[in-house]
């Protein structure tokens, strides 16, 4: 074989293996930009009540497969380009902190101004799209936009421990988007679904930041644990994981005892494991525990509605 093709062989191959690095870093990049899990987190509740809405307006999810998409992908956009901003606007915050090292904006992999541009332009992009669905859908798309970037990132992340229940506020109207899509959120399943997401993301954020207090602390993040110190914080998350408990009670009506029952006991079980924080020597693994199984409570009860709705919306 001719030493020429040989080398213009191996040049070929070395540069699409380049070619397949700088793609691999730029999706692992967009990936800490979008804040991966965070990102899934609040795009579940715009599913599970879109499902839910199929469900108690007699619809099949096949006959609204383009709705369907129009509302998981324009409210992923919204919501990605509302963390895409936050992580602009604290880049100074984000150098001073361990768990934040890896973001595009704190390596350089990104620039401000493309960072900057690409979230304005992925929301505008996402709430284009919501308004292809329902008027409702796309100004509560926007509400929580506004509420993350505004109220929560520019205004009161470095003010106020209040930071953390303006964020949650932020993530309630996700369950509100993916039922206004079907049909107005004037019922009790959306409003109800809404103060259990608001609830539930106190004592989720809670555990964030009891488990990263050293991070916050450098960075001088007035959070709970920061200012006001851990015990109060821990009374705080087990109060609000408290007052998780009635609330299943109410959608009995619609989704049936075994969900009330079934929630109720995952609340329980989490109250334990936070009142055990009292107790506890070790806050970051306490703190660990707590995170999980906070995401353990949003995916099961996601998906124990889908499944008791199933036979009718499939």
């Amino acid at each position: 074989m001719d030493s020429n093709n040989i080398t213009s062989s191996e040049a070929k191959t070395k540069s699409g293996e380049s070619w397949l690095r700088k793609l691999t870093g730029f999706l692992i990049d967009l990936k800490y930009l979008v804040k991966g899990k965070v990102l899934i987190a609040n795009v579940l509740p715009v599913f599970t009540c879109f499902w839910l809405a199929l469900y108690f307006t007699g619809n099949k999810l096949t006959e609204n497969w383009g709705l369907f998409f129009l509302t998981l992908i324009g409210s992923t956009l919204v919501i990605a380009g509302a963390l895409m901003i936050n992580n602009w606007y604290e880049v100074d915050l984000d150098k001073k902190m361990k768990r934040t090292q890896k973001r595009p904006t704190v390596t350089g992999n990104f620039s401000l101004n493309f960072v900057l541009g690409l979230g304005i332009a992925t929301s505008i992009a996402g709430l284009g799209m919501m308004l292809f669905t329902t008027l409702e859908a796309t100004i509560y798309s926007f509400l929580g936009w506004f509420v993350y970037v505004v109220l929560y990132t520019f205004w009161s992340k470095r003010r106020y421990t209040l930071n953390t229940i303006i964020g949650s506020v932020s993530g309630a109207f996700t369950p509100l988007i993916g039922w206004a899509a079907i049909t107005p959120a004037n019922h009790i399943i959306p409003i109800t679904m809404f103060v259990i997401l608001f609830i539930w993301q106190v004592p989720h954020t809670m555990a964030i930041t009891i488990k990263r207090y050293d991070d916050y602390k450098a960075a001088g993040v007035p959070m709970l644990p920061v200012v006001k110190g851990l015990t109060v914080t821990k009374w705080q998350n087990f109060i609000y994981i408290v007052c998780l408990l009635p609330l299943p009670i109410l959608l009995i009506p619609y989704l049936g005892t075994f969900f009330a029952i079934f929630t109720i006991v995952l609340t329980v079980l989490w109250a334990i494991l936070a009142a055990k924080g009292f107790e506890t020597k070790d806050n970051w693994q306490w703190a660990q525990k707590n995170l999980i199984f906070s995401l353990i409570y949003l995916v099961l009860t996601s998906f124990v509605i889908v499944l008791l709705t199933w036979s009718k919306v499939v």
